[in-house]
């Protein structure tokens, strides 16, 4: 995988300028909110076989220079995933922000070739908030060209570059060594016996981000995240793609950069999730 350094002011600004683009009028917009459940997730440092639920809002849509994407995930942990200071399950909440500048629709210029359908260059956000005893509030810059494959569907592969940061409990705000990852997103309609269907997820792999808050190492990082469901709304006689269920799976290894490790030394298992989900989706 190829690495390379983006100053931060240099990232920064892309990020706004991808910001101020993205506020133009959509061509196409999907809009929709979500219920996730498993039984399954970890966390480093604590359990494992933690129940959640999650809700989500997400927001696709395309403009005249490329596209938006939009996520933030609602994620409630029953009690092995305590809050700080409770016996209660600990809330987060966590936010995406991706926008693709497409550089054929920029030039006005087709750039199918083969098995490529475009190019661009992805910028964007990811933002997070926990309050259990680490007390996460992750923040994280990302930029990167993104490869736009020629299937039915989408199938886009991205090389960023990532700038992390954080403040947990008692730390003040550090910043981990920019480190590069390699993403793969899909989303491929297709049917089987009738039932119109659809897979979709995305695949990361995220380079070690050196030592961390506390002068530990980091791993690298495996996260993949995928679901297969079904138009319910369509199989029922009512509008196409309006509602949707089916079923989805995460593994997550060496989650956050925290190395996976037996119990009772580093981060435990519970640095590596392997999640099968229950998923239900209604976009308006």
């Amino acid at each position: 995988m190829n690495r390379y350094h983006v100053p931060r002011g240099t990232t920064i600004a892309i990020a706004f300028s991808a910001l101020a683009a993205g506020a133009h009028g959509a061509d196409w917009s999907d809009t929709s909110l979500g219920w996730r459940y498993g039984t399954k997730f970890a966390e480093p440092y604590g359990a494992t076989d933690i129940h959640k639920n999650i809700l989500s809002l997400t927001h696709v849509s395309g403009y005249k220079y490329g596209t938006n994407f939009f996520n933030a995930d609602m994620l409630m942990s029953d009690s092995r995933d305590p809050g700080a200071g409770t016996t209660a399950g600990a809330q987060e909440v966590y936010v995406v922000y991706r926008n693709t500048i497409d550089f054929g629709k920029v030039s006005g210029k087709d750039l199918k070739s083969g098995w490529m359908r475009g190019a661009g260059l992805t910028v964007g956000f990811d933002f997070n908030s926990k309050n259990d005893s680490y007390a996460s509030k992750k923040r994280m810059l990302v930029v990167g060209p993104t490869l736009m494959l020629d299937v039915p569907g989408f199938v886009n592969m991205s090389v960023l570059v990532l700038e992390e940061s954080n403040a947990p409990a008692g730390v003040s705000r550090y910043s981990y060594k920019t480190h590069g990852a390699f993403e793969v997103d899909w989303g491929i309609p297709f049917g089987a016996g009738g039932v119109p269907l659809s897979f979709g997820g995305y695949a990361l792999y995220i380079a070690s981000k050196g030592t961390n808050e506390f002068g530990g190492p980091t791993a690298a990082e495996t996260h993949i995240d995928m679901a297969l469901m079904a138009d319910v709304g369509a199989l029922a006689g009512g509008p196409k793609s309006t509602f949707k269920a089916g079923i989805g799976y995460e593994y997550w290894r060496n989650k956050f950069g925290n190395p996976t490790t037996a119990a009772g030394a580093g981060a435990g298992p519970g640095a590596t999730a392997r999640t099968p989900m229950v998923r239900v989706e209604y976009h308006f």
